[in-house]
């Protein structure tokens, strides 16, 4: 029984986080957008890139970037704190219920290691040279978001066996 509380309590808390930094976002939109904009422009590399060419600068696609970043966060929180509902309410089950709730959970835990691996390690850090700015360089913490959800996203995934 101690597992699956563990796992619920574990995508609850994922949910939490990934609602706090979306809604931390539309509340003080403006630091974070800064953010976006310089890794899209590409302006604060250390040095001219062959790369250059990626960058974007238009002020337009910043904004939905930003607001497709903003959304997929909120989402992600939204289905881990329905997905732990459900693990909680499902922690006293047969197995294969159990088992079965977790699809909600491992959709928000998804997500959200989709935002922060994919969205910012592959696209910000490597498509747009993120890694190269000494003042918009988010690689570290998008490596520790994206190790957490993924660990977790394991841990959730593994099969539940009959309580004893």
């Amino acid at each position: 029984m101690l597992v699956r509380i563990a796992k619920a309590a574990l995508v609850a808390m994922t949910g939490l986080f990934s609602l706090l930094v979306g809604v931390d976002n539309l509340l003080d939109y403006g630091t974070n957008f800064a953010y976006v904009q310089h890794v899209l422009a590409m302006d604060t590399l250390r040095a001219p890139s062959a790369l250059g060419w990626r960058a974007i600068s238009n002020p337009a696609v910043h904004h939905l970037a930003y607001a497709l970043i903003i959304a997929l966060e909120l989402a992600a929180g939204m289905l881990c704190m329905v997905g732990a509902l459900r693990l909680a309410s499902a922690r006293g089950e047969l197995a294969r219920r159990f088992n079965a709730a977790k699809s909600i959970a491992l959709l928000g835990l998804l997500t959200g290691f989709t935002l922060w691996f994919f969205g910012f390690m592959v696209v910000g850090g490597e498509w747009f040279q993120m890694w190269q700015s000494p003042t918009w360089n988010g690689q570290q913490a998008a490596f520790r978001f994206a190790g957490c959800l993924g660990l977790i996203l394991l841990f959730v995934a593994q099969r539940d066996d009959e309580l004893a």
